[in-house]
């Protein structure tokens, strides 16, 4: 007998002076939704979790991009988070744990999850430029700091080879989406119970 499960989507609104920001997700969706944040390249990275962790995402962000596009970066992190953990619901019946391994070119990157209920940022990335285009490297951390902490969960990204920082932010992108979709699936073993021997996440 197949088990039911409840939807898992979330709309989360976060409204501050510096951003106002809105974000729609289905966790079981096939990688529709449309990103707007203002921030050309972090659209470009959060399509890459929407399409290769078959993640329906909507996202639109009005920030004070005119100062820079730090708050815009990392306040989107920080919704994100806020609707994953939303969405996640009780974690009856996933795997909870993912990883995977994603070139783009030159590059190669590792991303492993761990729905933990915890929260934790591991990287390790030398990237060979400063900027990327307009985007500066650092909010790179900036988003998954705010996302890890609000999401709950514990993340390592590891890009192992790269020599375009472009392509060592992509590929780590992409892995991590890889990652945690497989984190996110129910296991038809487990059904309905929690991956942890405490009982709890």
């Amino acid at each position: 007998m197949a088990i039911e499960h409840t939807a898992r989507v979330a709309t989360v609104e976060r409204i501050t002076a510096e951003t106002q920001i809105s974000v729609s997700i289905n966790l079981d969706g096939k990688g529709d939704g449309n990103i707007d944040t203002g921030v050309p390249f972090l659209d470009h990275m959060l399509d890459q979790i929407k399409r290769h962790g078959l993640i329906d995402l909507d996202i639109k962000c009005s920030g004070d991009t005119h100062i820079d596009d730090h708050h815009s970066v990392e306040d989107v992190g920080i919704t994100l988070g806020q609707a994953f953990k939303q969405a996640i619901g009780d974690k009856k019946g996933i795997v909870r744990y993912g990883h995977f391994y994603a070139p783009l070119d030159e590059s190669l990157s590792r991303a492993v999850v761990d729905i933990s209920g915890r929260p934790g940022l591991h990287m390790d990335i030398a990237f060979t430029r400063a900027m990327i285009g307009k985007f500066d490297v650092d909010l790179f951390s900036e988003f998954f700091y705010g996302f890890v902490n609000h999401a709950m969960i514990t993340v390592h990204l590891d890009n192992l080879k790269g020599k375009n920082s472009h392509h060592q932010i992509e590929s780590v992108f992409k892995a991590f989406a890889r990652a945690l979709r497989m984190a996110v699936e129910y296991d038809s073993r487990a059904k309905d119970r929690l991956p942890s021997t405490k009982e709890s996440l």
